[in-house]
């Protein structure tokens, strides 16, 4: 390419430079190249095409010109120069036919710009300018509409008297521009008849496509400049009746800030093989990111999904062994264990907690009631009631210790449902009191309160160590030494757990004798044996079978999957951050983990000397220096360009989900994911407008947007 260069540009002098010292050495003007050529990234930052030649020369001017003399010689070409010349254009030609009809028969543009035709740009005609003008106004709309949550439909058909016509939103938002002074728009429209749409939906869904990858392409840009990342996904959502994995991607930018950014819907398939492949196959072919640079993967699944997204997760694996299945920082571990347990019971009791604190959550008053039955129930331990009253007013589901806040919980909640429910005055609506009783034989039946007590204590062993992994960096460094021995406590319960469940059990009765409720076999057991029932099989038994055993052997598993070796190799790389260097007393050797990421590093060679270095920076300080706690600070530090394998370390630790994000404001995309889900009725909901309004501060080229819409349709 650097040889067309020359040639094109006529310099017989720089022929014989090397294509290194001509890149480094000598600069050509954006003017020279066709405007296909170019991406423009943002308003400061003009990025040329791999494939970019300069074709753009003015040869003749100097001719005319006096003051010429000074300027570059142009080369003399000979006859057969000029014959080669003329077959390269006749070729290029000929390939850029080529190209053009494969573009008309796929009906796509190639991402790298390389079936681009190569023609001097021509001004365009009044029609062509105004057609522009035209669809840059509809974008506009579009975008208005994506950022500000607005729905594409208007009122529903069945809402209208027979016969009456309504605009749908996007149309009255046309109309509403027309009538405040667009012209282009009213020109394009006054012909048109009243009861017609304006733009069709088929035009609209292509349109809101072209915004979506527009706008996800200024996120995935900066991604593709740092190089590494990790893909994390949220609990599958219903977009319009269909069931869609939300996918983030973590990565650091340029002013060294980790960022965790939404980048689109994934439609979810139910066969766990066929979601791999897709998955696959959208981030990398479609969203145009190189695996090869994944450092992580996690997924936040909700009970039942989560044994498919493991398949995803080891399908991953085994193409791209450095992206390191882990957890996701922004769920607790004893709740992501207990929603991977694949036991029918655990997934129904977990539904039903979900049920309670959202109907809670909805309801003021329904809390102030909750408040006075837990001040009557705790009237001898005020501290107790105040400290339950405040985390009834938080998202306590999502807590290490939810399940044993479930079981303190337990007696208020069914006594204020209770309550609700068989309140005779006007003082609840119907849909309260009927929740409210629903509810509360929920929370009644023994088979939940064995469920939630088991859960409880299954998931003891592992509290203190999930909470560690969402603390501070030396939290997260030290917890990865502590795993061996939870695998060994969870061994030995496994070991006893006859022993175990009986003290489990035993609980779960007492609870049970409490709120007044029967211990027995579960009804759709009883009605499944049809009268076969074995008479010697006792409760107890059947609970240690069905719920204990299965679910300790899976806790062993998955804490054995999500921190596997190499896991436990890259948090042990935390030694690097100088807060925990402190505590090791600066007797560290990373050395021996980083082997993993030995091609991640500009300088291997160099990486024992730059950590001796390190180590003796921070053990050396002045008194008055603090040592920065967390990989935040350390990248933040003005002589970290002087390590630069540290640095490169750092940049790839901090990307593993299980990492948190140190700085909120730049965590941003799962909150206003979040938000948008409970602000957007499920049927209005579009995967299109979804991205637009949860990155509604994402810059947007509105130019491009239109002469892709043009090239593609």
């Amino acid at each position: 390419r650097c040889q067309r260069w020359v040639e094109n540009c006529r310099r017989a002098d720089l022929e014989d430079k090397t294509p290194d010292q001509l890149n480094k050495h000598y600069r050509l003007c954006a003017k020279h190249f066709e405007t296909s050529m170019i991406c423009r990234s943002s308003p400061y930052r003009t990025v040329l095409r791999d494939d970019a030649v300069p074709t753009i020369f003015d040869l003749t001017s100097h001719l005319n010109n006096p003051h010429s003399r000074h300027r570059k010689r142009i080369k003399e070409l000979s006859e057969d120069e000029i014959r080669i010349l003329k077959q390269q254009k006749i070729d290029e030609a000929f390939e850029r036919e080529q190209a053009t009809q494969e573009l008309n028969e796929q009906n796509t543009v190639s991402e790298e710009g390389g079936g681009e035709q190569e023609e001097e740009a021509v001004p365009l005609t009044l029609e062509e300018r105004e057609n522009k003008d035209y669809l840059k106004s509809l974008f506009e709309i579009l975008i208005l509409m994506g950022k500000q949550n607005i729905p594409l439909d208007g009122h529903n058909v069945d809402e209208l008297p027979e016969g009456i016509f309504t605009s749908d939103n996007f149309q009255a938002l046309l109309e509403y521009r027309i009538n405040a002074g667009d012209e282009v728009l009213r020109k394009r429209f006054e012909m048109t008849a009243v009861n017609l749409e304006y733009c069709s939906k088929t035009q609209q869904k292509q349109m809101l496509e072209i915004c979506e990858n527009c706008v996800r392409e200024e996120t995935l840009r900066e991604v593709r400049d740092s190089h590494f990342f990790s893909i994390v996904t949220d609990e599958v959502v219903d977009i319009a009746g269909e069931e869609h994995l939300p996918v983030l991607v973590r990565f650091v930018d340029d002013s060294h800030n980790l960022r965790e950014e939404f980048i689109g819907f994934l439609p979810y398939e139910a066969d766990p093989e066929i979601l791999a492949v897709k998955f696959h196959g959208t981030i990398t072919e479609k969203w145009g990111l190189n695996m090869e640079y994944c450092r992580g993967q996690a997924y936040i699944v909700s009970s039942g999904f989560a044994s498919k997204m493991k398949v995803v997760a080891t399908r991953l694996l085994e193409k791209y062994p450095q992206a390191v299945y882990t957890l996701s920082s922004s769920c607790a571990l004893n709740v992501w264990l207990a929603k991977s347990v694949p036991v029918g019971c655990v997934s129904v009791a977990l539904g039903t907690i979900e049920e309670v604190c959202c109907l809670f959550s909805q309801s003021p008053q329904l809390l102030v009631e909750l408040d006075n039955t837990i001040s009557l129930l705790f009237a001898n331990n005020k501290e107790k009631a105040n400290g339950l009253k405040e985390i009834c007013r938080s998202q306590w589901t999502g807590r290490h210790d939810a399940f044993e806040v479930l079981v303190d919980l337990m007696q208020a909640l069914v006594l204020c449902l209770d309550a609700v429910s068989n309140d005779s005055s006007v003082r609840w609506n119907n849909f309260i009191a009927g929740r409210a009783f629903v509810l509360s034989s929920a929370l009644t039946d023994f088979d939940f309160i064995v469920t939630v007590v088991i859960l409880k204590n299954v998931l003891s062993f592992t509290r203190a160590f999930g909470k560690n992994l969402q603390g501070q960096t030396s939290d997260v460094f030290f917890a990865a030494s502590s795993l061996t021995a939870v695998l060994h406590s969870l061994n030995e319960v496994m070991e006893n757990i006859e022993v175990y469940h009986e003290f489990w059990f035993e609980e779960a009765t007492n609870l049970a004798t409490k709120l007044d409720v029967q211990i027995k076999l579960p009804g759709k057991y009883r009605r499944a044996q049809q009268g076969s029932l074995d008479s010697e099989l006792t409760s107890e038994n059947y609970y240690k079978e069905i719920l204990s055993v299965p679910t300790v052997e899976h806790i062993i598993q998955e804490l054995k999957d999500i921190f596997s070796e190499q896991h436990l190799k890259a948090l042990k790389c935390l030694s690097l951050v100088p807060s925990v260097m402190g505590q090791l007393k600066f007797n560290t050797s990373e050395e021996h983990h980083t082997d993993m990421y030995k091609n991640d590093l500009p300088n291997p060679d160099t990486l024992s000397a730059e950590l001796h270095c390190w180590r003796i920076k921070w053990k050396h300080r002045g008194k008055d220096i603090e040592l920065p706690a967390t990989i935040y600070e350390a990248l933040h530090l003005p002589d970290i360009k002087f390590f630069p394998n540290v640095y490169a370390l750092l940049k790839v630790l901090c990307i593993l989900p299980v990492m948190k994000v140190e700085n909120e404001k730049y965590e941003i995309g799962r909150k206003r994911l979040k938000a948008y889900l409970k602000n957007t009725l499920t049927e209005q909901r579009s995967s299109n407008l979804a991205l637009l309004n949860i990155n509604f501060d994402i810059k947007h080229d509105l130019d491009l947007m239109v002469d892709t819409y043009i090239k593609l349709y």
